[in-house]
């Protein structure tokens, strides 16, 4: 099983970057897909998911009308846009892979995010 995530970097305060997380290893269209992130000196956190069968979506507060979770069950990858980027937006930000009917998780890497000018 593999997630790897790219599309990370520094951006300027209002800018925008887009998260890839590409899957291997597992029947990725059956899974829910998040992205969580982890700032220095905090807990790990869900900043978005997407099930599988219809892509119903979900985002934190902080993130909702900035930040849109898609995926592409053909090239077997997630991603996330986010828009509007702030400062407090920078951490790592972490692909997971989550089989509602078996439990099975799976963590990418992870990916850095500095939003800084």
């Amino acid at each position: 099983v593999q997630l790897v995530e790219s599309g990370g970097g520094l951006v300027q305060p209002g800018g925008s970057l887009r998260l890839s997380c590409a899957a291997s290893g597992f029947t990725f269209s059956s899974y829910t897909m998040s992205w969580y992130r982890q700032a220095p000196g905090k807990e790990r956190e869900l900043v978005a998911s997407i099930r599988s069968a219809g892509g119903t979506t979900n985002a934190a507060d902080s993130v909702k009308d900035r930040f849109t979770i898609s995926r592409d069950d053909v090239k077997k990858t997630v991603y996330l846009q986010m828009n509007s980027l702030k400062p407090e937006d920078t951490a790592v930000y972490y692909c997971r892979a989550m089989s509602p009917y078996l439990g099975y998780i799976y963590w990418g890497q992870g990916t850095q995010v500095t939003v800084s000018s």
